[in-house]
């Protein structure tokens, strides 16, 4: 009889484990590893225009604590033609990339960085028509399906076309991507480089903040890739960071949009110059994304990478070993150090 019920005890909790909600990873903070992105020509040279963060560069990130790298690539190195099979070698750098980076304990949000274009032609246009893009996703995404360890962004910064323009392309690779038969975490970018500050800003048909509510997941298990850089113009490229109140104020009301709408939020990209003004606004910015672990899935700084020399946003650590002065401003903000940024809720399956 004790038996019995030591056995019917089992069962029950093995049903209700089944039953409830997976419980979710640690919230996401990284870098952008960045290098296969690189280089104006396309499709370029694999060591001469571009090229693949090496191991070493893997281990830095994940020494600091870092649990997320966000992989930049060219959708033209990866299918050199519309509709073609993908380039092997190619494939094999990028999945090669991709285990060690999870060999390390890392999540991967892997990242076709191209503005919504394919060799500089908009997606959605007569060169390269929708049905093009969602056949990049539909040979992507078996590839690595099932696994909570890679997310899918479906497009880095769609930045010459319309919110309105944007989202049909946006759900037609997330349907293939789910039909595939992968039920990985997704990420949607909205347009405009999809800047927290310019979510509000108008555009022909609309928004992102009132366009991108017409997403269409049918799992419902994604979130919105959102950046912010803190100079004058919210593009990383200027001096000083003299706009942090405004990007805090960009993100504030863009946080308050995902709670509206029940949606979540990963700030893919954000970055400064070494200086002060700068640091305050990095750790600013980190400081209210970890105080959100039920909205923002997490983050990574722009950026790392094996050739970055002496561009003024890395993260890469100098040649001496010694950390840039944006990885001392930020270390303390990358450990999960509560229970609610350890079992971060904006990563749960709904």
């Amino acid at each position: 009889m004790a038996g019995r019920r030591i056995i019917a005890g089992a069962v029950l909790a093995s049903l209700l484990l089944a039953s409830s909600p997976a419980a979710a990873a640690e919230c996401l903070r990284g870098a952008n590893a960045a290098g296969a992105e690189f280089g104006e020509v396309l499709p370029g040279e694999f060591g001469r225009h571009y090229i693949y963060p090496s191991a070493e560069t893997l281990r830095y990130l994940r020494s600091k604590g870092m649990n997320v790298i966000r992989l930049p690539f060219r959708w033209e190195r990866l299918q050199k033609k519309q509709f073609a099979e993908f380039d092997q070698v190619e494939l094999k750098r990028l999945q090669d990339t991709v285990a060690t980076a999870t060999g390390l304990g890392m999540t991967v949000v892997l990242d076709p960085s191209n503005f919504a274009m394919y060799y500089q032609k908009n997606i959605g246009s007569e060169d390269v028509p929708i049905e093009a893009f969602a056949d990049f996703w539909r040979r992507l995404a078996p590839l690595f399906a099932g696994r909570d360890d890679i997310i899918y962004l479906i497009m880095n910064e769609p930045a010459f076309v319309t919110a309105q323009q944007w989202l049909p392309a946006a759900n037609a690779a997330i349907a293939e991507v789910r039909k595939a038969g992968a039920d990985n975490f997704l990420l949607v970018p909205g347009t405009i480089w999809t800047a927290a500050v310019h979510w509000y800003a108008d555009q022909e048909g609309g928004s992102n903040a009132e366009v991108m509510r017409g997403v269409v997941d049918p799992m419902n298990h994604y979130g919105f890739d959102i950046h912010q850089y803190l100079d004058d113009d919210y593009s990383g490229t200027k001096t000083a960071c003299n706009k942090v109140d405004e990007a805090i104020a960009g993100l504030e009301r863009v946080t308050a949009w995902m709670e509206e709408t029940g949606n979540r939020a990963f700030l893919g990209e954000f970055g400064g110059h070494a200086r002060p003004d700068c640091y305050r606004g990095l750790a600013r910015v980190v400081s209210l994304l970890n105080a959100r672990p039920d909205i923002w899935t997490g983050w990574t700084i722009w950026a790392a990478g094996d050739w970055w020399g002496d561009y003024p946003l890395s993260v890469q650590p100098l040649e001496d070993g010694l950390d840039r002065p944006q990885m001392v401003a930020i270390e303390p903000f990358i450990a999960r150090k509560t229970p609610e940024e350890r079992s971060c809720e904006s990563l749960r399956r709904r």
